[in-house]
């Protein structure tokens, strides 16, 4: 089976993702689509192992195998999480609902390390643009605050919200390059500050439900190779 049968033949949960589901869209955003694909499990007994990941086939379409895709969530990766969380599903069957009401299983005190890790690494490229060109690149300096804030707001509350409400003007400012650099840089300081003091009693647990993941993976293994009980 080919990695576009794949997407087109075996996808249990689609979404919409980035400036569209962020609130943050405007005439030129682009529609980035997001989904994950639960490849057959008779798939596996062969030498060729399916992808854990395919590239389109349609333009700005990323999906996973739900494995990998279960894995990274596990591991509290930003853009994972933030796919289980989008306001905008295409596609949905029961498999993906099941996976969508694991969405509190994959939450936990691990999202203050891997949330602040990464945008740590994206500020540094942000101040690399600022040092070769004299200004970072706007829209990626909206998408770090809007990051950041999502990160402390999920570490306070325990719930994960995707959509910016009503700070889409100030953000869309930023990616006009109305705020200046310094103010936007004090910004993203302070938010992390913030998620830091928040990570000290967050309702989060300490670490996902790693078993409760596990046992909806094997059954769903199970189900699609035709096999039954334990």
């Amino acid at each position: 089976m080919t990695p576009e049968g794949l997407v087109r033949d075996h996808m249990i949960y689609s979404c919409v993702m980035g400036s569209r589901a962020f609130g943050l869209a405007t005439d030129d955003s682009d529609t980035d689509r997001r989904g994950v694909f639960l490849a057959p499990t008779p798939l596996y007994w062969r030498f060729d192992k399916p992808p854990t990941h395919v590239e389109g086939p349609a333009p700005e379409q990323f999906s996973w195998e739900l494995e990998r895709f279960c894995e990274l969530a596990l591991r509290a990766n930003p853009n994972v999480l933030e796919c289980l969380h989008s306001p905008l599903v295409e596609h949905v069957d029961d498999t993906g609902r099941e996976l969508l009401a694991l969405r509190d299983a994959f939450l936990s005190r691990q999202v203050h390390v891997t949330f602040a890790r990464y945008a740590a690494g994206q500020h540094r490229k942000l101040e690399a643009d600022v040092r070769q060109h004299g200004a970072p690149r706007w829209k990626h300096a909206m998408h770090l605050v809007r990051l950041l804030a999502s990160s402390r707001d999920l570490l306070r509350t325990g719930r994960l919200a995707v959509d910016v409400g009503g700070h889409r003007d100030r953000l869309l400012a930023v990616k006009r390059g109305e705020v200046p650099w310094e103010e936007v840089e004090s910004l993203m300081n302070r938010l992390v500050a913030e998620a830091d003091a928040a990570a000290l009693n967050t309702p989060l647990p300490d670490g996902p439900d790693r078993a409760r993941v596990e046992d909806f993976l094997v059954r769903t293994r199970r189900a699609s190779a035709g096999l039954s009980g334990p």
